[in-house]
């Protein structure tokens, strides 16, 4: 069987939901199916069932269909790095820090490690589905491109191509890119799904036929937009959320760092009918908030004297006001940053907010784990991705809570026992089953409006039949 690439029109055409409605779909149709991503550029990352990170798309996908995680499902990850560099991530484990013009110059010492990720999980699977990056038609770095080009002619993927026609321009972007693409690319490109499409469905009845004759491709799908709260995989796509107010009770702020990680550990606030989460920059906003959030960051320096400069301090330092504080904000709130060895930042000792006593430490190898945890009393499941080290892995005082573990929401008695003591009115909800429901509905809804049978069909013909 083919293996699919799934390559965007445009930037934020939803590449991620479909790649992830794809494999869904065709795991339910009976195929052995995983998520796969070359390279990847976010700080939003997961830790995998084998060990190690990957992106959140591809972990979010696999997690979703019961497949045990693993870094060959996203073979390169980069990150924010430290004196405008980026941190590199291969196969899972940190290797360094680079910058945009040596990755680029190195980047067919990179390509051996794709092709080994590939062929490993299509050992196991009959079909994995490839999400590209961004563009796949940047003239001047198609030779470099791992996520798209790199991949499609590598393995002879079959292709979707997806357009946002939410932005406009969908004809130009569809017809431009598949006009741009190598020739032999061209013939494995098996159709279009047009995405976020908003209004009677109608009025696109000629721009199917508009594309179909006149483009000589054929239309998938028109999947009309609908709101989907989950695997965020960078700042553009949670700013994209959607919330029921009509009930809220409780009204929560996280800040909005320059260098914010792990966007996913607020999900389950997102769902939660009693709760308005805000992404705030400005103190006034959080002194409008029952509850402020300092989330995780990749640059925790950078991201304190950021807090400093935008008067948070005065917020942080109110010992009434109800903070949590995770990750890279946990490291925020001790009296000393210490980085000697210039892990994350070019200072080797920083004063941090002072609410716990003590100091952190920036280690050379990251701590990267997951597992079940005592989440401030309650036993749930989270993860750590981080290079500081404390002697605790969480502390508490007073109305300030801070930890190194990501995924505190997702546990339903920490989060009705943290809200029901600010509003005793809290009821809760079960977010798991919520998640399940979600990711069903949504798959459905795509699968609705796709001709999921003539994708399958195409799959499974060679191109020497």
């Amino acid at each position: 069987m083919n293996s699919l690439s799934i390559f965007g029109t445009s930037s934020d055409a939803g590449k991620s939901t479909i790649s992830f409605a794809l494999t869904y779909l065709l795991h339910h149709r009976g195929i052995k199916v995983a998520p796969f991503k070359a390279q990847n550029v976010s700080n939003n990352s997961q830790v995998t069932d084998a060990g190690g990170e990957i992106a959140v798309p591809q972990y979010f996908a696999a997690a979703s269909i019961g497949l045990k995680t693993t870094p060959y499902m996203n073979p390169i990850l980069l990150k924010s790095g430290v004196a405008n560099k980026t941190h590199m991530i291969v196969n899972g484990k940190s290797v360094a820090n680079t910058d945009v013009w040596s990755y680029y110059r190195d980047i067919d010492n990179l390509k051996p490690i794709v092709r080994d990720a590939f062929l490993k999980l299509k050992e196991e699977y009959e079909c994995i589905v490839a999400e590209g990056a961004g563009s796949p038609v940047e003239l001047n770095l198609m030779d470099k491109d791992l996520s798209n080009i790199y991949i499609a002619d590598e393995f002879d993927t079959k292709i979707i191509l997806v357009a946002d026609i939410e932005r406009g321009g969908v004809f130009a972007s569809i017809y431009g890119v598949y006009h741009l693409l190598p020739k032999k690319l061209r013939k494995n490109v098996i159709g279009v799904i047009v995405n976020k499409f908003r209004g009677d469905m109608k009025f696109f009845d000629d721009g199917v036929k508009i594309i179909e004759k006149d483009f000589g491709l054929k239309v998938l799908g028109v999947v009309p937009y609908k709101p989907f709260n989950l695997g965020f995989e960078d700042t553009a796509s949670i700013m994209g959320y959607t919330q029921d107010t009509t009930k809220v009770i409780i009204k929560v702020g996280v800040v909005k760092l320059p260098h914010i990680s792990n966007y996913t550990d607020f999900e389950p606030l997102v769902a939660d009918k009693e709760i308005e989460l805000r992404f705030i920059t400005t103190t006034s906003e959080a002194d409008s908030c029952d509850v402020v959030i300092i989330p995780g960051s990749k640059l925790v320096v950078e991201d304190l004297f950021w807090l400093r400069e935008m008067g948070f301090e005065r917020v942080i330092e109110d010992k009434k006001k109800h903070i949590i504080a995770i990750c890279g904000g946990y490291e925020m709130m001790f009296e000393k940053i210490i980085d000697e060895d210039g892990v994350e930042s070019a200072y080797k000792e920083v004063d941090g907010f002072g609410r716990f006593k003590g100091e952190v430490r920036f280690a050379k190898e990251k701590i990267v784990r997951k597992g079940e945890y005592n989440i401030f009393g309650c036993i749930g499941n989270g993860y750590e991705i981080h290079n500081a080290v404390t002697k605790k892995q969480a502390k508490k005082k007073k109305n300030l809570y801070g930890t190194f573990v990501h995924g505190i929401f997702d546990c339903d008695e920490f989060r009705y026992r943290y809200f029901s003591d600010i509003d005793e009115n809290y009821k809760g909800y079960n977010f798991a089953r919520y998640k399940a429901d979600a990711i069903k509905e949504f798959a459905s809804h795509v699968d609705n409006h796709i001709d999921l049978d003539y994708i399958l069909n195409n799959l499974s013909i060679s191109d020497k039949d």
